[in-house]
């Protein structure tokens, strides 16, 4: 076990064994400024937004190659994504349906924007508020987790695979993170994971993290320092 400054990441057993073909790529981002700014992150999204909606439509959205992968890996999990979107389906409907991403922070917006134009699922964590190690498991039924929004923590069914620190779980694979690693004003080095599922190449979620690079300097919101691949 390693800790968690060298950004490391031990699977579970039991993950490997019923998902021996997951992979998440890894980044370290440092320098971060995660300001309530948008005026940058505007000027970005005006051209990305085109090319989102020459791509995709929300009738055809269900087909496209990633959007597919990720919906099928809920069903796996017994987790109907009709009900419970993967996060980059969840964002692209967001803009075909003519409303902008939500709007947190330009570290945030921008990976968004990222994970909107790969179908990559992105999700980034405050690295001075991860404790310990990250290990990547089922839930235990009844585990509590809180979302970023959520008012309360909630009990988990089991059937999820999260990410977890010392503490408890930061996210659910590859769904939605926690609010107490989220990145916010005071957060300057930053982890960003791009989730992998079956049938979704690994070089996939290497340019959703290149390509997060390219915006987050753009929006002068910080820059990748490295990147890892991590599987079972």
């Amino acid at each position: 076990m390693v800790a968690v400054r060298f950004i490391e990441v031990e699977w579970d057993r039991r993950v490997a064994t019923s998902h021996p073909e997951l992979v998440i790529v890894a980044a370290r981002f440092v320098d971060v400024h995660a300001e309530v700014n948008f005026e940058v992150v505007e000027r970005l999204e005006a051209s990305a937004f085109q090319e989102i909606r020459s791509k995709y439509t929300l009738e055809g959205l269900k087909n496209d190659p990633a959007v597919r992968a990720y919906r099928d890996f809920y069903w796996r999990l017994s987790i109907d994504p009709t009900k419970q979107r993967p996060a980059a389906e969840a964002l692209i409907r967001r803009v075909l349906s003519g409303r902008k991403p939500w709007r947190i922070n330009t570290f945030v917006n921008s990976y968004n924007l990222a994970s909107a134009l790969t179908g990559v699922t992105l999700g980034a964590y405050d690295l001075d508020r991860v404790k310990g190690e990250i290990r990547i498991r089922f839930a235990s039924p009844g585990e509590p987790f809180q979302g970023i929004g959520m008012h309360e923590p909630k009990p988990l069914t089991g059937k999820e695979i999260v990410v977890t620190d010392d503490e408890g779980v930061i996210a659910i694979y590859p769904y939605r993170d926690a609010e107490r690693t989220k990145v916010t004003g005071s957060s300057r080095t930053v982890l960003l994971i791009a989730y992998g599922v079956p049938k979704l190449p690994k070089e996939k979620l290497e340019e959703a993290v290149k390509l997060t690079d390219e915006i987050v300097k753009k929006a002068s919101a910080g820059r990748l320092e490295s990147y890892f691949t991590s599987r079972p």
